[in-house]
This record gives structure tokens, C-alpha cells and sequence, in this order.
């Protein structure tokens, strides 16, 4: 439901050259000219840069670099009955959040941002470098009670509706690499990880959780870390509005989990996959557990298994484990 909040921010946002009077909010929300003056008080407070002239009211001059719950919620264009979204500052990891509150049963969906995490991971467990700089670290909390061999392709899909995403709303030309890397030009951006609890050969919870590289500057990866991975500010040369970037990943990712669930996915699968991977014809080695499986990578199947072609002609399926390129070969 609607509060106060959300109401000062939709007016902001629908004039967003313009002013916003104070006396026509106090009359909408039934309160009075210092309650309006209070509320905006806590956005500038939040982040929020204001301007303020006596007779002509508020506007907006610039968002908070921050997340703000009001404020993506307000500019979600897609949100099913009963989802609710939770912004916190720190927390150790949002994927093992959502999964503690799917079990103290939150009803579900929800999804859980943080400004920080201290604890989080990628796949494998390798830690993930989440410092509080501007980078969006957000995990989704579901309930889809399907059977487990429905979600072998889920991940998959969800980097592609991500890199399609990052097409449409930015001049990037993003890349999926199997199975979970979000990459530019061969730089990591982000990442992606999905969790879920098996309960009677059905999917009880399901957590799928996102990082992604929108404002860091380079100058804050530690180690080599800035040659490998790379922000979207970085790319596109401007600071990415936090808040409303996610509240376009977060209505993406609730219609994609949406299509998946009604098997709508299948549809137009294979025809992202061929615009965003970038591993088709590469020569790779496939990394499972002590194994290495080099060949070159022919495509997906409808499961989004890796088709690797070996040496003597014959196609493997992979539907786990790490890839790692092999260098051209110099004479």
C-alpha cells in the first residue's frame, strides 16, 4: 500500500523539471504545509538533492547514489500480488538472507538489495568483492514448487532476460557466458547465482541472487582484480541511476521467472541465447570436479546444457561446471 513517501516521490518524479508544490501535496495527503516540509527533510536526508524556493515548492535535482526502497518501489512498472522488497545497508549475504527468511515463511516473492555484503559468494562459494560502491547486489525469493529437473535452463534464461535488459536501457553490447558470467568485451560485470531446497522432489525455495558492476570506479578493484572485471559507468562514461536501473532489473526478473514458470521461456530461448553467448566456436576446457574436458563450444541444449565438441568429433554435455578459454596456440 501506498505511503506518504511513495506519494512525495511519485510527484517528484512526474515533474522532473519542474516544481512541486507543497500546498497541493499537504491538500492530497491531508496533512499539513510542516508535515510535507518534514517529508522532504527525510529524503535530502536519504540522499535525496532538492531544491526548494518559497511560492513555487520542491523539485528534484538529482536521485541518492544509494538504494532506496520507496524509490525503486515507486518505479516499478511490474510488481505481482504480494511481492514486497526489502533494502538493507549491510548484510552478509542477500542470497543467504532471502533463503533465512523463505524459511521463517516471509511469504514470497520478495527481493532483498544491500548496500554491502561482508559474506558473499559466487558459484563454487568463491568469495564476491561487494564493498558499498555503488554496485547492486540483490537476491529474489521464490516459492515455484516445481519438479527439480524443470530448472536446469533457469539461470540461463535469467542472464539472457538480464543481457537484454542492459541492451535495450544502455549503448552495451553485454555477453553471457555459460553458466552464470554477465561479460564485456571479456570483462566480468557480473554474476549470477541460483539456490534452491528440495522438498519431495519438488523445488520448495528457490533464491536466485545478482551482482552487478553498475558505478565502482576502476580505481577501487583490489588487485588485478580492476584487468578482469569491469562497471557499467566505467562503459558507458555517466553514473547509472541506482534505483531506477533496479527497478528495471527487478520487473524483468519477476516477468522472467513468470514466463519460466509457465513455460513461456521456450518461445524465445534459443534466439536470446544466439544474440548474448559468447562461447559458440570458442575452444574451451570444461572444468568438472578433477576432469578437464577440452573441445569447442557448438551451443546449448533446450535444458541449456553446454554442447562441447572433442578432439575425436564426438559432442559432450555439460550441466555444471566452470569454462575457462585456451589460449591460440604460437608457433
Amino acid at each position: 500500500m501506498p505511503t506518504p513517501e511513495h506519494t512525495v516521490i511519485r510527484a517528484l518524479l512526474a515533474h522532473p523539471t519542474g516544481w512541486v508544490s507543497g500546498g497541493d501535496l499537504a491538500k492530497k495527503l491531508g496533512v499539513s504545509r510542516v508535515a510535507v516540509w518534514q517529508y522532504f527533510e527525510k529524503l535530502r536526508a536519504a540522499g535525496f538533492e532538492l531544491e526548494s524556493q518559497r511560492s513555487q515548492g520542491y523539485r528534484l535535482l538529482a536521485p541518492p547514489p544509494q538504494p532506496h526502497a520507496a524509490l525503486i518501489e515507486t518505479q516499478l512498472k511490474i510488481r505481482p500480488r504480494g511481492f514486497s522488497l526489502t533494502v538493507l545497508d549491510e548484510i552478509d549475504s542477500t542470497n543467504d538472507e532471502a533463503a533465512r527468511q523463505l524459511a521463517a515463511g516471509r511469504p514470497a516473492p520478495f527481493a532483498i538489495v544491500a548496500r554491502r555484503q561482508t559474506k558473499a559468494r559466487g558459484r563454487l562459494g568463491r568469495p564476491w568483492h561487494s564493498p558499498a560502491n555503488g554496485n547492486l547486489y540483490i537476491s529474489f525469493a521464490f516459492r515455484p514448487q516445481i519438479e527439480p529437473a524443470r530448472m536446469t535452463p533457469f539461470t540461463l534464461w535469467m542472464g539472457l532476460n538480464l543481457c537484454e535488459l542492459i541492451a535495450n536501457a544502455t549503448p552495451l553490447k553485454p555477453g553471457l557466458k555459460w553458466p552464470n558470467d554477465l561479460l564485456f568485451d571479456g570483462r566480468k560485470a557480473g554474476g549470477l547465482l541460483t539456490e534452491a531446497r528440495i522438498d519431495a522432489d519438488q523445488i520448495r525455495d528457490l533464491v536466485f541472487g545478482l551482482g552487478l558492476n553498475l558505478n565502482s570506479p576502476a580505481s577501487t578493484w583490489p588487485g588485478d582484480l580492476g584487468q578482469r572485471a569491469v562497471s557499467l559507468a566505467e562503459l558507458i562514461g555517466v553514473p547509472v541511476d541506482f534505483n531506477r536501473f533496479t527497478a528495471a532489473v527487478i520487473g524483468r526478473v519477476l516477468l522472467a521467472y513468470q514466463r519460466f514458470l509457465d513455460g513461456d521461456h521456450v518461445k524465445t530461448f534459443a534466439d536470446l541465447w544466439h544474440r548474448f553467448e559468447v562461447l559458440r566456436g570458442q575452444h574451451v576446457t570444461v572444468l568438472e570436479g578433477t576432469a578437464r574436458h577440452p573441445g569447442t563450444v557448438i551451443g546449448v541444449d533446450d535444458d541449456g546444457a553446454l554442447l562441447l565438441k572433442n578432439s575425436r568429433g564426438r559432442t559432450q554435455r555439460f550441466r555444471a561446471g566452470e569454462v575457462t578459454l585456451e589460449k591460440p596456440k604460437t608457433i
